[in-house]
């Protein structure tokens, strides 16, 4: 029996978290894609996929972790909240996943209102914070979604050619 079929189990494993962890936040999502990109290449003993191309998704990895958190942070500032918003909206999202889609979509609008308000805000500076953070959100993980395509791109073109 192959014992590699043991490593491209992981490989599948940790890519599928790692796309589940792109919508969900309690799973890191891009680090779990990497590992299974770089699982998969150990699995060929790195014959088709070499340190160089992982070297290149190690870059997208961070590139797409970095956007996510780089997103909300302009997209909060943008409309005046604080880091409480931020913090509400992310807590709201992490509630939200109990709501199904409902929740996951108005989590973080709830959230990042609900933290500006806490604060003493007026109901339209925490409006406005809390529409903000939540677009920081959806663009950041709209840009991480992408870049972890990109991932797989890259992957697939130096697996196959």
């Amino acid at each position: 029996m192959d014992p590699n079929w043991l490593i491209w189990a992981a490989a599948l494993l940790l890519v599928a978290l790692g796309f589940a962890g792109l919508i969900l936040p309690a799973l890191p999502g891009v680090p779990l894609l990497f590992l299974g990109l770089v699982a998969a290449s150990w699995a060929e003993n790195f014959t088709q996929v070499g340190v160089g191309t992982l070297a290149v998704l190690a870059l997208v990895a961070l590139l797409a972790w970095g956007t996510d958190f780089a997103a909300v942070a302009f997209g909060a500032r943008r409309f005046g909240a604080t880091p409480r918003a931020a913090w509400g909206a992310a807590a709201g999202m992490l509630v939200g996943l109990f709501f199904g889609l409902p929740g996951i979509l108005l989590g973080p609008l709830l959230g990042a209102m609900l933290g500006e308000l806490i604060g003493n805000r007026s109901l339209r500076e925490a409006g406005l914070a809390s529409l903000g953070a939540t677009l920081g959100l959806a663009i950041g993980a709209a840009v991480k979604v992408a870049l972890a395509f990109v991932m797989i791109g890259i992957f697939l073109v130096a697996r196959f050619s």
